[in-house]
């Protein structure tokens, strides 16, 4: 186990274009302790998305290494590698994608019954994430008999309910009104540093910046700090 939930080592990420090469990450370093909060900010086409694709190990880097957990993972089978990524990272993304069918505990409950988890184990620790972020009047309550705040706040739940070591967020309040984005902010930061998990958080909201121990920007391809 490692005091960091994610480390990039010179990680790169290059596209052909034509007859040329496109840079989007140029030997990029990056550290996310446990328990801290990392903004990541850089305008559209910056290389946001493929930073964090990167760091979640859904896309492999044309160079360098990603480390989770203190495991350096592109060295790994597939299987090994989804594995690590399904018990040490968590998503939240700017559409919640809550399967419409199940209540919020059911969605947030569902990826441990997937890891095989009883259901009333699972249930439960739904119920004591859901309650933390202000919803436990709305456990049984469906995703459209929810507003756009609670559903974003039951993905985040989803994504913290196996206990990950780090959690990736792409625009999380994207979707929503700017009252409703820094309450699901301040409850998602508060949660997250509760839990112990490093977080690192793409945002076009600066405002919501003030929330993070550090702030990230991408720049020609380079990361460098802002605040």
């Amino acid at each position: 186990m490692s005091d960091a939930a994610l480390e990039l080592r010179a990680v790169s990420r290059r596209f052909r274009s034509g007859d040329r090469d496109l840079v989007v990450l140029n030997e990029v370093d990056l550290r996310v302790s446990k328990g801290e909060l990392v903004g990541l900010v850089g305008p559209s086409g910056s290389g946001k998305s493929s930073l964090l694709h990167a760091a979640g190990l859904l896309e492999r880097p044309s160079g360098g290494e990603v480390f989770i957990d203190g495991v350096s993972a592109w060295p790994m089978s597939d299987r090994d590698r989804t594995a690590l990524r399904r018990r040490h990272i968590g998503f939240v993304y700017q559409f919640h994608h809550l399967l419409p069918e199940f209540d919020a505990l059911d969605n947030v409950a569902l990826p441990q019954f997937i890891a095989g988890v009883a259901r009333g184990e699972a249930r439960a620790e739904a119920a004591r994430l859901l309650t933390a972020l202000g919803l436990g009047d709305r456990l049984h309550h469906r995703p459209a008999q929810l507003s756009g705040g609670e559903q974003q706040r039951v993905a985040i739940a989803r994504a913290l309910v196996n206990k990950p070591s780090l959690l990736l967020a792409d625009e999380p309040t994207g979707n929503l009104d700017p009252d409703t984005s820094r309450i699901v902010f301040e409850q998602f930061f508060q949660l997250a540093r509760e839990e112990g998990v490093g977080a690192l958080v793409a945002t076009h909201n600066v405002e919501l910046t003030r929330f993070m121990d550090r702030v990230m920007a991408l720049d020609h391809g380079k990361l460098v700090q802002r605040r």
